[in-house]
């Protein structure tokens, strides 16, 4: 497992502020705050990988035309910038043409284009482009975490699944399959979905690949556990059918933010049958966000090797979010929902699955944004905490195609 340095959310409190600073800032008294500790974390990072990628943007795009001052311009846009130009994988990762290539990235992103499990509303099988789309507006650094991914990772995009539109079994096979050749490979997989239908498929991927037990930490306003929805598998049903794998324990299915008027009574009663665990926004908003996360870290790693997160933009109070299939008012405001998923993230995880994201129903791209920052808070959070990578070590039956 590669090393990474353990700064940002440890640093809080610990540094006094440099001498100099405290001499001639007129605010010297802000120095136990997170600001002022991020200012002073900036300066511990790399700057080595944005270099490589200058270069490698002029390697391969052509010097810039010989009014442009700065040299680093290449004529054709290569990499991070124009955030507006350049072609849209997911952050501008690096696109992995030969999938059997994956294994030489810590992590690797595949979009899941399906939405035949939807039971109301489609256009999820848009979410992965929308996703990839805004990410181009992002850097790779976050302030706060002070975290820099292309310094302290490689990630990149698979490109997506070719799922078969209308026939959710053939598209479940395509799933697995894809996900546990990128968890096989030792690279972290993280789905842009694409409808919850497709829990089941990803997490079956990844169970399927390892003897240890699973765990599951599931954001959401629905509970979705009940056997069937139609006759079929939809997108209110991945639950059930992933914890009847023999290596995922329904005890180890940690929900948090159930609620509101969209919970199927099916789904309850399974739910109670199975003995899942289940917070609801209340029950958050009175315990706190840090006592949240301890207590779906206890249940969800509870005799468990490594544990999944699925999150459902839904889970977020649908003012934030309109562009996803079901909206449910009075769920988490977003930076809650990022509070504890940053908290969860920081032991490590084996998976990754972000679904709902609907870009037909979106406004100014803000749900396919929220998406993405699911994504890059998860993983700013373990390479913070030097987690990226912990998952290979269950990887004891890989699979090979």
């Amino acid at each position: 497992m590669r090393h990474f340095p353990q700064r940002s959310t440890r640093f809080a409190g610990l540094v006094p502020a440099p001498r100099r600073l405290r001499r001639h800032h007129p605010n010297f008294e802000i120095k136990g705050m997170q600001g002022w500790k991020a200012l002073e974390a900036e300066e511990g990072l790399s700057e080595n990988g944005w270099r490589k990628e200058q270069q490698w943007a002029l390697d391969m795009g052509l010097p810039g035309a010989d009014s442009i001052n700065d040299k680093s311009i290449p004529t054709f846009a290569r990499g991070e910038l124009p955030h507006f130009a350049g072609i849209n994988t997911f952050l501008k990762a690096p696109y992995v043409e030969n999938v059997r290539d994956v294994g030489k990235y810590d992590a690797a992103v595949l979009g899941i284009p399906f939405d035949s499990g939807t039971t109301y509303r489609p256009g999820t099988r848009f979410g992965p482009q929308g996703i990839r789309r805004i990410s181009a507006l992002y850097t790779p650094y976050n302030y706060e975490l002070g975290v820099d991914l292309r310094e302290q990772m490689t990630l990149c995009d698979a490109g997506d699944v070719f799922t078969i539109p209308a026939n959710l079994e053939k598209s479940f096979d395509q799933i697995s399959k894809g996900v546990s050749h990128v968890f096989s490979s030792g690279a972290l997989p993280i789905m842009l979905g694409g409808d919850h239908s497709i829990g089941f498929p990803c997490v079956r991927g990844i169970a399927e690949c390892t003897s240890k037990r699973i765990g599951i930490i599931h954001f959401d306003r629905h509970i979705d556990i009940q056997e069937k929805d139609l006759d079929e598998r939809m997108h209110t049903t991945p639950w059930y059918w992933a914890t009847n794998l023999p290596n995922v324990s329904p005890k180890n299915l940690v929900q948090l933010g159930i609620g509101g008027w969209q919970v199927p009574r099916y789904g309850v009663q399974e739910a109670r049958k199975r003995g899942t665990n289940v917070l609801t926004i209340d029950d958050i908003e009175k315990i706190g966000l840090e006592k949240t996360a301890e207590i779906a870290l206890e249940l969800a790693w509870k005799d468990a090797d490594a544990v999944y997160i699925s999150f459902d933009v839904d889970s977020i109070d649908c003012g934030f979010v309109p562009g996803t299939g079901w909206p449910e008012p009075g769920g988490f405001l977003p930076r809650e929902a990022l509070k504890i998923l940053g908290l969860v993230a920081a032991e490590g995880l084996c998976g990754l699955e972000v679904v709902e994201v609907s870009p037909p129903y979106d406004t100014s791209d803000i749900t396919a944004l929220f998406g993405l920052r699911v994504v890059v808070e998860a993983l700013g959070s373990m390479v913070a905490h030097g987690k990226l990578g912990s998952h290979k070590h269950i990887i004891d039956k890989p699979v090979s195609y």
